[in-house]
């Protein structure tokens, strides 16, 4: 018992079930803010499919750059960008493939975009409403492309669920969100789209760090799938 804290006094962050008398539910939070100090991804519509890019923040050159992974694929035609606890990132991505792989022995077909978002959704919210589980400290960008065309939703922690056409997650994302209203614009080609995803999380760095393309990767989700852009490929969009 800490000095001057009444033991009569109910921990209300001691588990994630317990809601505070002001109705709030302090483990997500926490799990938020490490959502907060995680590294910056953002998701792009663009006209014919979806771009996803993340800051991976090698800090030391000892580290392999390839071991690093930000961006996840789902299935074919899904992929998403984490920010947070990697360990749980790997995770959710591990549940969200069964799931995927579940779709196509039931249904013969690959797992829509909205179906996906939603299933990793209802995954997060379960993990803070039952006693012995801790909220996953992840937020992720899904991307994809089915038979309604690109698709971008983001999730948090709560198991909140938005579709966007631009979004960012992780530190500072309130920067690149504030470039998305100011400069995205529907119908944008891939260059484009290319430019303005490396743009906002230019401008998303934080101070004293400068961003390189070698420092960033970027996928395409489009009606051929995806695929994961080289430094070579993503160059030129950049000039």
């Amino acid at each position: 018992m800490y000095p001057g804290v009444s033991s009569k006094v109910p921990a209300y962050d001691k588990a994630a079930t317990m809601f505070s008398p002001d109705g709030r539910l302090y483990q997500v939070e926490y799990a938020s803010k490490i959502v907060e100090q995680g590294t910056t991804g953002v998701g792009i519509v663009y006209k014919d499919g979806v771009v996803l890019a993340a800051d991976k923040s090698i800090l030391s050159k000892l580290v392999m750059p390839n071991s690093i992974e930000k961006i996840f694929k789902i299935d074919t035609n899904i992929a998403v960008v984490s920010a947070g606890l990697v360990g749980d990132a790997r995770r959710l991505v591990g549940i969200a493939r069964r799931q995927a792989q579940d779709n196509r022995m039931v249904y013969a077909e690959k797992i829509q975009v909205e179906v996906m978002a939603k299933e990793i959704a209802e995954t997060k919210q379960a993990f803070t409403q039952y006693g012995g589980l801790r909220p996953f400290g992840v937020a992720f960008i899904i991307g994809g492309f089915d038979v309604k065309g690109p698709k971008l939703f983001e999730t948090e922690p709560s198991g909140a669920l938005a579709e966007y056409k631009a979004v960012a997650i992780g530190r500072n994302k309130e920067k690149a969100m504030e470039l998305f209203e100011k400069e995205f614009k529907e119908a944008l080609t891939l260059d484009k789209a290319v430019g303005l995803a490396y743009k906002a999380l230019e401008k998303a760095m934080p101070e004293k760090e400068k961003i390189n393309p070698s420092r960033v990767e970027f996928a395409v989700v489009d009606k051929k799938g995806f695929r994961g852009l080289t430094e070579s490929e993503v160059k030129p969009f950049l000039k």
